[in-house]
């Protein structure tokens, strides 16, 4: 081909391999003329282009450098190929250990706070039953105060039915109220108490749902991590998630994630040690009052055995006096009427002595004289005038003795009714009444 630009190239190589070209060369019509034509007989007038002999071997060289810089290439890239895909199926192994790995560590981390939540829900479960128990202790104790206090207010009523004089203010009364108020404050204290238990028990309760779900969100990680570590290269399950690598915004770090279970965990034993606390201190106010309401009871039981012993010993000593005034008064009766003898047995001297003198005072003459006799006989009138005004004024003396003998027989019979009533009310009434008194087991809410 005349005048042709003939260049035989390959697609650029690599920078590691030079390209190989033929030298560009233009050839004129041939003139069939030289010693170095192609054809010597080639025909007049025919324009050929043609290769020399060594441009030709020339040629070949070049195809045969090319293939074997390609062959080359091709090997050096293979060879990297499968340096670089065996080191990537290693990296990838190891990474993908290292990944099992963390989610190992990571499923040991949850599983300790795991434990710890649940050994914390557990005691917490436990300590708000002994609470719940300590608490239905403190109903029991307040409904038992009920029987002292009626008691109280009862023994008090009953007091207030006995009569004059024995309507007093004593030590007996003193202990009643005393009782009665202690009872009042004792059952404000349980009552408190009551309250702050139930409070208590909301805030264990509290912290114990958020412990459990706290617990709750680790199993279901721990859950999510071990299925994830049991996956393989094998795994059927898995597939592509291209946008899982990024964060969440509302994702947690390590610190945080540990730092809040810590803190519910802290809570948590800080609302339970307070429970503990309370539970000692309920206990402590349940003996304390349990004790104390009956030093009380036994305080004003002691209080009624000595008001009954003194009225004992005062309707003794008013019986005993009673007969004695009895006797008195049957005495001064035959005194009495010894007296009214004594008057009578002395009228019949003063008729006699009064009649003589009136018989006398009849004599004539000078016989009406003031001898002896006369002064004799107007003395002895006046002797059994003076007995019998003595006789008399004793008596009234007597009768009014007597008068005052059963006024105070009344008195005594009287003072020893109330004293009666009095010793039956304290006695029958109060004290057995406060035989149903609870005992220290029943005041400290055991049953």
């Amino acid at each position: 081909m005349a005048h042709t630009d003939v260049l035989l190239t390959k697609e650029p190589a690599p920078q590691s391999v030079q390209t190989c070209e033929l030298p560009h060369k233009e050839y004129d019509v041939a003139c069939n003329t030289g010693a170095y034509t192609s054809s010597g007989l080639a025909p007049t007038g025919f324009s050929l282009a043609k290769y020399l002999v060594d441009e030709w071997f020339q040629n070949c060289y070049a195809h045969y450098y090319q293939a074997f810089a390609d062959r080359d290439y091709s090997q050096q890239q293979r060879h990297e190929s499968q340096q670089l895909a065996a080191e990537m199926e290693a990296l990838a192994q190891r990474t993908q250990q290292d990944s099992t790995r963390k989610v190992g560590e990571r499923m040991e981390d949850m599983h300790c706070w795991k434990s710890e939540l649940q050994h914390e829900i557990d005691d917490l479960s436990a300590e708000t039953d002994l609470l719940l128990a300590q608490k239905q202790r403190l109903e029991r104790a307040l409904d038992a105060t009920s029987v002292p206090f009626s008691i109280a207010m009862d023994n008090l009523q009953c007091r207030e039915r006995r009569q004059h004089p024995d309507l007093v203010h004593d030590y007996v009364e003193v202990e009643l109220l005393k009782e009665a108020e202690l009872i009042r404050n004792i059952q404000e204290l349980l009552k408190r108490t009551i309250l702050q238990a139930v409070g208590q028990i909301r805030l264990n309760r509290e912290h114990k749902e958020t412990c459990e779900m706290d617990w709750s969100d680790k199993v279901q990680a721990y859950n999510i991590d071990e299925t994830c570590a049991r996956y393989n290269n094998q795994s059927t399950q898995v597939q592509f998630h291209p946008h899982s690598s990024k964060f969440e915004e509302s994702a947690s770090t390590p610190e945080s994630w540990a730092k809040f279970t810590q803190d519910n965990l802290l809570r948590a034993q800080h609302e339970r040690l307070a429970s503990v606390n309370l539970r000692k201190l309920i206990h402590c106010v349940l003996r304390d009052t349990a004790e104390d309401l009956r030093l009380q009871c036994d305080a004003v039981n002691l209080a009624f055995a000595r008001r009954c012993e003194e009225l004992d010993d005062a309707l003794h000593k008013l019986k005993y006096h009673l007969h004695k005034i009895l006797r008195e008064i049957m005495d001064q009766e035959h005194q009495v009427a010894a007296l009214k003898q004594a008057i009578k047995d002395k009228e019949a001297p003063l008729r006699v002595a009064q009649t003589r003198l009136y018989q006398r005072s009849h004599r004539p003459n000078v016989e009406l004289c003031r001898d002896g006799t006369q002064f004799r006989l107007m003395s002895e009138v006046e002797e059994l005038t003076m007995s019998i005004n003595a006789l008399k004024e004793k008596l009234q003396d007597a009768k009014q003795a007597l008068r005052n003998l059963e006024d105070t027989r009344m008195s005594l019979e009287k003072d020893i009714a109330v004293k009666t009533n009095s010793l039956f009310i304290d006695r029958k009434n109060c004290m057995t009444h406060r035989s149903r008194y609870p005992s220290v087991l029943q005041l400290a809410g055991y049953w």
